[in-house]
């Protein structure tokens, strides 16, 4: 039985994390990446996100956070590149510059979030390769991530963090969550879909079986 024990994140994180260069990701368009250009992020935009992304004590609140993260890093990518223009599935902005399909958007999530993750502002998962789900001739595809080990946890703690509200039993370490309940064991999948949103609002997360099993808003 696995569990992870909640971190507390000190200042000395965010430091670190403020000293970061600025970056530059590419952003596909056009549907099947047919166009890429290049969003640039600051410093002072990537120390602000990773000092709220770091208010995350669990795996769950890190996800929630997540999906805004994406969102807030499109936004910025839409100041600066057509992807502004991109609207949620593909009917509603069709025609237009810069729009989206969802390997444009797999492809470029999967890189923010490889981002973040190099960084170190993912505590509580890494971030895998993009999952496709399939049903008759329709293909989608989105970002992917999972849930780290206690362990891996651990080790991508900052310099003089400490961990607090552990629940020790003979079989390890268990965490419950704010109902009593016991938390997702890691190691769960998760898919983080912006093809289903608007350039800018928060990216869909849920389960990655829920999502290969249809899950999401329902939109075209």
């Amino acid at each position: 039985m696995y569990g992870i024990c909640l971190a507390i994140l000190l200042a000395v994180a965010g430091l670190a994390q403020a000293m970061e260069p600025a970056a530059e990701v590419g952003i596909c368009h056009g549907y099947g990446c047919t166009y890429e250009g290049v969003a640039r992020y600051d410093a002072a935009e990537l120390a602000n996100l990773a000092e709220w992304l770091g208010k995350a004590r669990t795996p769950a609140e890190e996800r929630a956070l997540l999906g805004e993260a994406v969102g807030r890093l499109y936004r910025v990518a839409g100041r600066q590149l057509p992807v502004g223009a991109d609207r949620g599935g593909n009917l509603l902005d069709d025609g237009v510059e810069g729009r989206m399909d969802c390997i444009d958007h797999s492809t470029s999530t999967t890189r923010l979030l490889k981002l973040l993750e190099s960084r170190g502002v993912l505590r509580f998962h890494r971030v895998l390769e993009p999952g496709r789900r399939s049903w008759l001739i329709f293909q989608h595809f989105s970002a992917v991530i999972e849930e780290l080990t206690l362990a891996e946890s651990i080790e991508r703690l900052p310099p003089g963090s400490a961990l607090a509200r552990c629940s020790c039993t003979e079989d390890g370490l268990i965490i419950e969550g704010p109902d009593g309940a016991e938390a997702p064991a890691p190691g769960e999948r998760y898919a983080v879909d912006s093809w289903f949103v608007d350039n800018g609002e928060a990216a869909i997360v849920l389960p990655l079986a829920e999502w290969l099993n249809g899950g999401g808003p329902n939109v075209q």
